[in-house]
């Protein structure tokens, strides 16, 4: 008892005890070893990856759409109300303060990371760090303007940040991506096919080129691309699904088909979601993108996403269970798409149902519109009945969120979660065919439209190759030099990369978000867009940000409160 008190007497007197030894926890004096340094690299893609994965407001992913010239609001969540109905958008949203705290989230991580590597160590570890700063600092300076740039790790909380120009961002996110490109492996290179490659860098800084209007900077990177050899467009069906109803275009978002290693030449950047079970991490959360692009075509009597109970198969797969919070709108479903397009296929944009239920058959009437009504409503002009393998039947109410031309690019099933809480397939975050996209885009801003003509020539040229090869035009679906605007470019990467774009994003990017919406004129029970100004070209400012940094003065971005 003695030698104990005389040890606490001991210790109690060192102030050594009092230090704190973080062992545990995410800071650079704990990664003091090779292995730490790759756990850090590779939490970077784990919290990048809760950005797009954000299951408590279901209405995340509807942000970026709704509201835009692309989608119409279907079963409203909350969060994404603010962003058709303009007017209600403010500084309190949820959705403005969760990519804010996101992207500085995986900005103080990547900062973590440097530190501990190092300025003379790792280039390519350095590299990937500097990846993903540059490519969340991009997010922040294309919807906020003005932020706090940050390259030292934060450890405790500040109240004095300062917005920093936005002309100094970018010029951080240049030399960031520069880097990047410089030293990351090409994408044959890498340690696994899910760690960052060169070219996803070199993407990512032909957008920020672009945003910055250097169009010609963003040409020859953009070029480098296109000429290094190790991407191709899409033009044969190929992997996974050869045996059932698709097509080159709708074979590229086929679950098992996404990744460079299962066929798919386009992929620049696919972020990888590992739906086993038994591997831990391989969800950064609950992913929500299949429930608001399909529709809840569940709740149309004869329509099933869930297993056959008589056989255990699907027959007639329609997508999993969805919850239909967004839908085209009605310039995507009827006047986007030219005739022979494949990416207006009925695998890619789904316009007809049929009843998949097992041994369903019933009677229903027709109203005077060839929508489904009760037998006995007086509405019913005639009666019909149906079986499985008939065309569904559709209500008028229904065509809101229950059943309407919707993209495949999101379907998913997971035989063990057949209700669908989850989305399990990767997320296309960059391919081929929007490289050639960006180059048009950089073309056009140096006058040079026959060069631009050409670049979406070649995505044009896949798109028809099926219908010119049908009818015998060998020219069908080509565009000319005349043809060139940049309302053009934006309805060409609406046609290519509808539901994978994040559309907000390159309409506030572009400064067209206020022309372009008007395109969507739906009015519908559930709004119509509302109160869009200039002002919206970028986010409020969160208001927890301002009153954090109490020490300063933080001026909110024009038309907020």
């Amino acid at each position: 008892m003695l030698l104990i008190a005389i040890t606490m007497i001991a210790v109690s007197c060192s102030e050594d005890f009092l230090d704190e030894k973080p062992m545990s926890s995410y800071a650079p004096e704990t990664l003091t070893d090779e292995a730490g340094v790759e756990a850090a690299l590779k939490g970077l893609h784990y919290n990048f990856g809760t950005i797009w994965t954000w299951a408590g407001r279901q209405g995340w992913n509807c942000v970026w759409q709704v509201g835009t010239d692309v989608c119409s609001p279907g079963g409203i969540e909350g969060v994404e109300i603010p962003f058709f109905k303009y007017e209600d958008l403010n500084s309190e949203n949820g959705a403005v303060y969760y990519m804010w705290e996101r992207c500085y989230l995986v900005i103080n991580n990547a900062n973590t990371a440097l530190a501990a590597i190092g300025e003379d160590g790792d280039p390519e570890k350095i590299a990937e760090a500097r990846f993903f700063r540059g490519y969340c600092y991009n997010i922040l300076a294309t919807l906020y303007g003005d932020v706090p740039l940050l390259v030292e790790a934060t450890s405790s909380a500040r109240t004095d940040l300062e917005r920093t120009p936005v002309a100094q961002v970018n010029t951080q996110i240049i030399e960031d991506l520069k880097y990047a490109a410089d030293n990351l492996p090409d994408i044959t290179g890498t340690i696994t096919e899910s760690r960052a490659n060169k070219h996803m860098a070199m993407q990512c800084l032909g957008e920020v080129y672009l945003r910055v209007d250097q169009p010609d900077l963003a040409e020859t990177v953009l070029t480098k691309i296109i000429n290094s050899g190790l991407f191709s467009l899409v033009e044969e069906r190929y992997g996974i699904a050869l045996d059932v109803d698709g097509d080159y275009f709708s074979d590229m978002f086929k679950f098992g088909n996404q990744r460079r290693s299962q066929g798919n030449s386009e992929a620049i950047w696919t972020f990888e979601l590992e739906y086993t079970k038994n591997v831990a991490g391989g969800f950064t959360g609950a992913p929500q993108q299949r429930r608001n692009w399909v529709p809840a075509y569940h709740n149309v009597p004869g329509m099933t996403p869930y297993y056959d109970d008589v056989d255990d198969s699907f027959v007639h797969p329609y997508g999993g269970r969805g919850n239909g919070r967004m839908r085209p709108s009605n310039w995507v479903k009827y006047e986007l798409y030219d005739d022979g397009d494949i990416r207006n296929s009925e695998n890619n944009i789904t316009r007809t149902f049929y009843y998949n239920s097992v041994g369903y058959s019933a009677t229903w009437g027709v109203d005077a519109n060839g929508y489904r009504v009760d037998k006995d409503s007086p509405n019913a002009v005639k009666v019909v009945e149906v079986h499985e393998g008939d065309t569904a039947l559709i209500a008028a109410s229904d065509t809101i969120e229950v059943a309407y031309p919707y993209t495949r690019k999101w379907d998913s099933f997971d035989p063990d979660d057949q209700w669908g809480w989850t989305n399990i397939k990767d997320f296309p975050m960059m391919r081929f065919g929007e490289t050639y996209l960006l180059r048009a885009e950089a073309r056009f801003k140096q006058n040079n439209t026959s060069g631009a003509a050409e670049d979406i020539n070649v995505l044009r040229d896949r798109a028809f190759k099926a219908a010119r090869a049908e009818s015998g035009n060998s020219d069908l679906g080509k565009v000319l030099s005349a043809d060139i605007d940049l309302d053009f470019i934006l309805d060409e990467r609406a046609r290519e990369l509808f539901a994978e774009e994040n559309r907000r994003m390159t309409l506030m990017r572009t400064g067209t978000l206020v022309e372009r919406t008007a395109l969507n004129t739906e009015s519908t029970i559930k709004g119509t867009i509302s109160g869009v100004s200039s002002n919206n070209l970028l986010f409020p400012i969160p208001l927890s940000e301002i009153q954090r940094n109490k020490d300063v003065q933080w001026d909110q971005n024009p038309g907020y409160n």
